[in-house]
């Protein structure tokens, strides 16, 4: 969680069932104006809790956190290519890749996001940084993210039945290809991966 501005961002992560992560104290420590969770075994890297998610990095863009839902097909050349060039990862998951692509200083006066058209695979990601939720789905669709609205704040989810839960409204899908950045100034979309042909995976109907 992050109450905004420079603060420093609250981590709480453990293995096991939400209800047995996060107890009334947990609770009460995350309180702030932003959250960013993940409940979700791992599908590349070992079910430990270094792997846990979410990822919080510290960089010269501030503080970022990154949940991942999917697949990387290229994470071990994009791994390879970061080390490298003096990157030092602390787990054994694909997803840490991203906050070190986000980390990147940006070029030629691109947004930050641009880096992202580097991931290939089947994924969804929602990234926090001090100001700012960010809503990424990758650009063939495979994997589902969701808008709602909850007493006027804005939130996603990979499915809309996380909203019943909450008797939050649904506002609409994300966009294959498409981050959606949530900020204080409302709903904005940047499109960091062209153009590509939607092609959902057919399990996610099940």
């Amino acid at each position: 969680t992050s109450t905004g501005g420079t603060s420093t961002f609250r981590l709480h992560r453990d293995m096991g069932l939400v209800s047995q992560v996060f107890g009334a104290q947990e609770l009460e420590h995350l309180k702030g104006t932003r959250a960013v969770g993940h409940a979700r075994y791992s599908t590349t890297g070992t079910s430990t809790l270094k792997n846990a998610q979410p990822f919080v990095v510290d960089c010269f863009r501030g503080q970022i956190a990154v949940a991942h839902n999917g697949n990387l097909i290229n994470a071990a050349v994009l791994r390879d290519e970061l080390e490298r060039r003096g990157s030092i990862f602390q787990t054994t998951a694909d997803s840490e890749i991203i906050p070190h692509l986000l980390a990147q200083p940006s070029q030629n006066g691109h947004s930050p996001l641009n880096v992202l058209h580097r991931l290939e695979g089947a994924f969804s990601l929602i990234i926090m940084s001090e100001r700012e939720i960010i809503g990424v789905r990758d650009p063939f669709g495979f994997r589902p993210l969701v808008l709602g609205k909850l007493d006027g704040a804005y939130i996603l989810a990979s499915e809309t039945c996380a909203f019943d839960l909450v008797h939050a409204e649904s506002v609409r899908a994300v966009a294959p290809g498409e981050a959606l950045i949530i900020s204080e100034e409302g709903l904005r979309s940047e499109w960091p991966f062209g153009a590509d042909v939607e092609s959902v995976c057919r399990f996610e109907f099940v």
